[in-house]
């Protein structure tokens, strides 16, 4: 009679983690971040159709990394819990605590419960009408949930992109600034020359800070605001 397998809850979880820490690793980077009018979110994605920057509501955003269809899933269900959520009380009643818990606890029951973890990672943020107002919220595979002080990066080499966006972020970055920084942070390579990133291969998005209505807005390789940038560098954003 065969011995019957067993596996201990610990080293059960423990290679649940395992897993979708390796899908996620094998993810590009996305950096997030705050400047002077807003909230900045950059990556290096090399697909026009599938976006992994995305409006939720007003003045809330969404970034991703990891699996497409899963991620893809939960900004879906975002956008319904907020629309559901602004048409039974008010708009203003749609924050993105709130949606930051709803992830939470979606990804924990996953986790815990599901035949394989999602291998996901998430940044919900959410502009204010001050700096001081802006939140940003990272959220792990397991339903991890913290709160990010003005910046943060998700998905493979985050450890050393985010020791980058540390080192020259501050308080008060303009648009073209914050841009160069997040840029230089995804270019960068361990103990390697840096990668250039062709500009038609950035998704760049702005939660703007005080415009009416909707305040999320794509940025392509030609808009304005970005054009300072090119100047004085190798990558041509015109």
């Amino acid at each position: 009679m065969s011995t019957p397998f067993y596996v201990s809850p610990e080293q059960f979880m423990k290679d649940r983690a395992d897993y979708a820490r390796k899908g996620i690793a094998r993810g590009r980077s996305v950096v997030v971040l705050t400047y002077d009018a807003g909230i900045l979110f950059l990556t290096h994605n090399p697909s026009r159709a599938l976006h992994k920057i995305s409006e939720i509501y007003d003045r809330i955003a969404f970034a991703a990394v990891g699996k497409y269809h899963e991620f893809e899933s939960l900004r879906v269900a975002g956008i319904r819990y907020a629309d559901l959520r602004g048409f039974s009380y008010d708009r203003s009643d749609v924050t993105v605590h709130a949606l930051a818990n709803s992830y939470a606890q979606t990804l924990g029951s996953v986790f815990t419960s599901e035949t394989k973890p999602y291998e996901v990672e998430l940044v919900v943020a959410e502009v204010g009408p001050t700096p001081a107002d802006d939140q940003l919220y990272r959220l792990s595979f397991d339903g991890a949930l913290g709160e990010e002080p003005g910046f943060v990066v998700i998905g493979g080499d985050a450890e050393l992109r985010t020791r980058l966006v540390g080192e020259g972020w501050r308080a008060g970055l303009s648009l073209a600034d914050a841009f160069a920084l997040a840029r230089t942070a995804l270019e960068a390579r361990d103990g390697e020359a840096p990668a250039p990133i062709e500009a038609q291969q950035l998704e760049a998005a702005v939660l703007e800070r005080g415009v009416p209505g909707r305040a999320f807005r794509r940025l392509g390789p030609h808009d304005p605001v970005l054009q300072s940038v090119s100047r004085g560098t190798s990558q041509d954003l015109a």
